[in-house]
């Protein structure tokens, strides 16, 4: 049987999760009182079917949407950026393509955004016009004055 986390009772005192006492209770053939679990008689009687089921009263993931990125793919992408700060998502893009797990760049963002990692795109420097740069140095020897005691 898995491990689960106790759950809070209104009063604050700590109880042992429903799950484990359901399961126990049918082990041993008694049946689960849902009054003394404090559960609706719903919640018992779909967890000892789930346990009949699959053996395992966990909570597990649905069959239909698979993840789009793997644990393994997702720590090396993480692993990249951290080593790269400077690097895009299209060369994120292209190395996940490297690893075997071709995915889209807002999935790669959304991956990095759950590990606090912000900002995957390419830095935009405009060019500066020549009438531009001149307006600043003629601003600078302007203030060079000002600026020296």
């Amino acid at each position: 049987m898995s491990e689960q986390k106790p759950s809070h009772d209104v009063k604050g005192i700590v109880r042992r999760v429903p799950r484990q006492d359901c399961v126990e209770a049918q082990i041993w053939g008694r049946v689960p009182k849902n009054a003394a679990l404090k559960v609706p008689k719903n919640t018992v009687a779909s967890i000892i079917l789930k346990w009949k089921k699959f053996g395992i009263t966990k909570t597990l993931p649905r069959a239909c949407f698979l993840a789009k990125l793997s644990n393994q793919g997702r720590r090396a992408l993480v692993r990249e950026v951290i080593k790269n700060p400077m690097v895009t998502l299209t060369e994120l893009q292209s190395f996940s393509v490297e690893m075997g797990e071709p995915s889209r760049r807002t999935t790669i963002s959304a991956a990095l955004y759950q590990s606090s990692l912000f900002g995957r795109v390419d830095r935009c420097m405009h060019l500066l016009s020549k009438r531009y740069i001149t307006a600043c140095l003629e601003f600078a020897k302007r203030h060079l004055k000002t600026l020296r005691p």
